[in-house]
């Protein structure tokens, strides 16, 4: 399964209450966006994975900030179907290898991006994206490693994302405005469909 090809857009969100887990997975995926990224920065990240894996079976659930070895084994305990992680050590490329679930490692770098080549991991995550220098950074990075394919995050925002979108060495982009605090808070799952059916058409 390629991550970079199930949506143009993968939710990043921070699930402060569990109880919006659920609803909120659904109207991701009623809007057009299978793909979720829950960020293990709350203490409620892992019940939110194992949650939305269960009661939403066309969501595919992932878990991002991940740091270390025992981030892995208790996110794809809790169903997580993927791995996404902010920067790449050898420690943590290595269990995220053995994780038995796709994973996208974190690169910044030329070097970090070419290390990671070299292990034949041709489809990175590009972190911080805006801070890192955003799409004049990625374009450059298309002529030397035209086989490397990225799904920046990190500043990304909806009237920047379609720019990513369009380099042909981006895959599809992460983003945190599909789930604003606010409409989780309030439950506003006509917003956050909305808002993720107008992402799903960016492409």
């Amino acid at each position: 399964m390629s991550l970079l090809n199930l949506a143009p857009v993968i939710p990043v969100v921070v699930i402060e209450d569990v109880e919006t887990a659920v609803p909120m997975a659904r109207a991701l995926v009623a809007g057009g966006l299978p793909a979720i990224e829950v960020t293990l920065r709350t203490a409620g990240a892992l019940e939110a994975i194992a949650r939305i894996a269960a009661e939403v079976p066309d969501a595919t659930v992932g878990a991002g900030t991940v740091r270390t070895a025992a981030d892995i084994a208790a996110a794809v305990a809790a169903g997580a179907t993927f791995l996404v992680s902010p920067g790449t050590t050898p420690a943590l490329l290595e269990a995220m290898a053995g994780s038995g679930v796709p994973y996208l490692p974190g690169a910044t770098t030329v070097s970090e991006v070419l290390a990671l080549a070299e292990r034949g991991l041709k489809e990175l995550k590009f972190f911080p994206a805006e801070a890192a220098g955003g799409v004049p950074y990625l374009k450059s990075l298309a002529g030397p490693l035209p086989d490397v394919r990225f799904c920046p995050t990190g500043g990304v925002r909806p009237d920047t994302a379609a720019s990513y979108l369009a380099l042909p060495n981006v895959g599809c982009v992460g983003g945190t405005w599909l789930t604003p605090a606010d409409a989780l808070a309030s439950g506003d799952w006509a917003r956050v469909e909305k808002l993720a059916a107008e992402a799903a058409a960016l492409r």
